[in-house]
């Protein structure tokens, strides 16, 4: 196959001059870290989706530690999450000294299977302190059974929404369902700040513990402390704490994204659609499930191997000699060599994450994805599908 010169990347963030003129705002006003910024886009944030709080950190990985340490998960206990996701979901789980118990997945939607989740509740009973779920690709939960199985087993969540931002199950954002959801802001995430996150609750207890937590344990914003007239060098180390907080350099870029969001959406969407209408007859492939709940920060074909002459890497090797960047999400945590080393995981422990490993190819989506491309995409996988079709 001919190697294209115009190559089209896997991921890329969509910014203009109102982006760069508000980072320029913040360059000129002389504050840089957390700050004014910072305080109106969670503000913006909250009112958004919709909840009582919104915290703003320099990674959905912090806000994930600080959502399990808000909950005060505590050494030995299990944490039930999926191995079908990014390690961030399972490491936060260790930084407490706890455990990620993993449970397999969905074959079609890819997330966590609730039946297995039930039965990981009825196996473990007092070892589970929490559930923390990833809405995989952008592709909601049912979240209404989940928490109504939380409940019943009086269990916090943790969303893991780092892929779903701005969708709404039920007329309710994915993300506010639990006691605590986290989103990532991520370069190549559905809005971005470059590095960031946020964490939203509507309970004052865990919102003020992370509002400590995230900036040293100390018990005074940054911001305050520096602007106030008197005793502005004065606080208090309340608790132990870390340094996650956002800039606002960072939250500059957030804000104007976040205006943006159901555009992206929008653009996001169209370009499914042209996937699923252009790929949609080809047998040698398994398109990923459609849904109204769905934020396609990923778009994820399989393979059928059975119909093929060449497996997936070598599929994956041809797209990209034709100028086409793909990936895969994801590698499986269970065999990831420290979670295989930590605990003894088999490649069989996970079938359903493991078949769906080996035949899965993330094609490019992004707003600024030309629908020329979309149709090369589309060409080219045809051509190498059928130029190597059983």
């Amino acid at each position: 196959m001919k190697k294209q010169t115009d190559f089209i990347p896997f991921a890329k963030p969509y910014l203009d001059q109102e982006e760069e003129q508000a980072v320029i705002s913040v360059l000129r006003s002389g504050w840089l870290t957390t700050g004014k910024v910072a305080l109106e886009f969670e503000r913006e944030f909250a009112g958004f989706v919709g909840t009582k709080h919104a915290l703003a950190v320099n990674s959905a990985t912090a806000g994930l530690h600080l959502s399990l340490e808000a909950l005060q998960i505590k050494p030995k206990q299990f944490v039930i999450t999926t191995p079908y996701t990014f390690v961030a979901s399972a490491e936060v789980i260790e930084y407490l000294g706890a455990h990620p118990l993993f449970v397999d997945i969905d074959e079609e939607t890819y997330n966590i299977n609730l039946s297995q989740v039930e039965n990981a509740i009825k196996r473990y009973k007092n070892k589970i302190a929490c559930i923390l779920p990833v809405h995989m690709g952008g592709l909601a939960i049912d979240m209404s059974e989940l928490c109504a199985l939380a409940r019943q087993y009086s269990l916090p969540i943790v969303e893991d929404a780092a892929h779903a931002f701005p969708i709404k199950l039920q007329s309710k954002y994915v993300g506010t369902f639990a006691e605590l959801g986290v989103f990532s802001f991520y370069a190549n995430k559905t809005i971005t700040t470059g590095e960031g996150g946020m964490v939203v609750t509507d309970r004052d207890d865990l919102a003020k513990q992370i509002q400590i937590l995230r900036l040293h344990g100390i018990d005074r914003e940054v911001w305050e402390r520096y602007t106030s007239k008197t005793n502005s060098w004065y606080y208090q180390v309340v608790s132990k704490g870390f340094k996650y907080n956002l800039s606002d350099l960072c939250a500059a870029i957030g804000r104007v994204q976040l205006k943006r969001a159901h555009e992206f959406l929008l653009n996001r969407k169209k370009i499914a659609g042209h996937y699923l209408e252009g790929l949609a007859d080809c047998d040698f492939l398994s398109l990923p499930h459609n849904s109204a709940a769905h934020a396609w920060h990923l778009f994820i074909i399989k393979i059928r191997p059975h119909t093929l002459t060449i497996q997936r890497d070598r599929f994956i090797e041809k797209l990209e000699q034709a100028g086409i960047g793909v990936s895969v999400h994801f590698i499986p945590l269970h065999i990831m060599p420290y979670f295989k080393k930590q605990y003894g995981f088999k490649a069989e422990d996970f079938p359903i994450a493991m078949r769906n490993y080996l035949t899965s190819i993330s094609l490019p989506i992004y707003p600024g994805l030309k629908d020329s491309n979309v149709k090369r995409v589309i060409e080219t996988i045809k051509k190498i599908g059928y130029s190597h079709h059983k």
